[in-house]
């Protein structure tokens, strides 16, 4: 799915000149340096149903990856127009890319993504056939209306629960009941209204019929991710023109009511020393926020293209954080750590490539 930017003119300068080799117009096009906030949404919504990464998360992560270039592809396609006007720099306009071959990317991709989800099992396909549903209809329909910022937000959330539904249908140990088996997990949560209250389940086999179906237990983590995209596309939507200091200061309010209270439960309560889990998810919380905290607070200050095009720019990269601290909350340090590692490697080819 494409990244919380509406796809309209961003005011950057050029990634590539003119003369560039195909592959960089390509890369250009695809938006390669946000391709690192992709992999941890399946993984994120793998562990956050209580469940190991298997064949079937690779499979979700790699129908993500699918999904989110024909997203690309197929956004500059729909604006190609527009383009040609407030950015001809862009591949299509400056005929570095042809648009006919941008189409045809997007479907192709679109097509590879929904075998790759075929290929773990029915949920995970009708998972990815709504997320490319969702995909293709804010592109082409729903990008410049009210229902657009919803449409991102929705996209993005599916995409994480499609991690969930492909590591299910993959395997016995992607079933429920081997879930329900696995042991014991703490789940920490912002305790905000778009999650669960911070909880311990334990699973023993006897209780394996009543464990909860993985799609559904990672429905809050996907809220979460969901509104976190909610809040940075709304500042999207004013960052080719400027606008007011509301969209950021509310993607601000969003951060705070997602990262603070897991933050705080890495204090612990009085008189009781938190878990280890615990104090992890508070520290990737932590980078979560601080990883947003400055551009935001930038834009509200001063609303003006390009700062508010760094707040979404911030916006786009602070989804890897946010799904290692998911992925922390749910019990999954292994899986969290190395999450994070992927933050420096997209800001390091987001100064190549914009993400926007």
């Amino acid at each position: 799915m494409p990244p919380p930017g509406t796809g309209r003119p961003d005011g950057a300068a050029p990634t590539a000149p003119r003369g560039a080799g195909r592959a960089s117009a390509w890369a250009e096009l695809l938006r390669v340096s946000a391709l690192f906030t992709v992999p941890g949404d399946a993984l994120a919504g793998a562990v956050a149903a209580g469940l190991r990464p298997n064949r079937g998360t690779a499979l979700a992560v790699g129908a993500s990856l699918c999904l989110y270039e024909a997203g690309m592809a197929l956004n500059d396609w729909a604006d190609r127009d527009i383009d040609a006007v407030e950015r001809p720099h862009r591949p299509l306009p400056s005929g570095r890319v042809a648009p006919a071959a941008a189409l045809a990317a997007a479907g192709g991709l679109t097509a590879a993504a929904l075998a790759l989800a075929s290929a773990a099992g029915r949920p995970a396909l009708a998972t990815a056939t709504a997320l490319a549903g969702t995909v293709w209809a804010y592109d082409l329909a729903l990008k410049n209306t009210p229902a657009g910022p919803l449409s991102m937000a929705a996209a993005r959330a599916l995409d994480l629960l499609l991690g969930a539904a492909a590591t299910a249908g993959s395997g016995a140990s992607g079933s429920p009941a081997a879930a329900a088996t696995a042991g014991t997990r703490t789940a920490f949560a912002p305790g905000s209204a778009l999650a669960t209250a911070g909880r311990t389940r334990t699973a023993p086999t006897a209780r394996a019929a009543h464990a909860p179906h993985p799609v559904r237990a990672a429905l809050p983590s996907a809220a979460l991710l969901g509104a976190h995209t909610l809040a940075v596309t709304g500042i999207s939507r004013h960052e080719a023109q400027g606008g007011s200091s509301a969209a950021p200061l509310a993607a601000l309010a969003v951060t705070t009511g997602i990262a603070g209270p897991l933050v705080r439960a890495g204090a612990g309560r009085p008189g009781r020393r938190p878990s280890a889990a615990a104090v992890v998810t508070a520290s990737l919380a932590a980078v979560y926020g601080a990883a947003v905290a400055r551009p935001y607070a930038h834009a509200v200050l001063n609303p003006s293209p390009p700062l508010l095009q760094r707040a979404v720019g911030g916006g786009i990269r602070a989804m890897i954080p946010l799904q290692a601290t998911l992925a922390a909350r749910a019990g999954s340090v292994r899986t969290a750590l190395p999450l994070l590692a992927l933050l420096p490697v997209a800001r390091r080819l987001s100064r190549k490539v914009s993400p926007t």
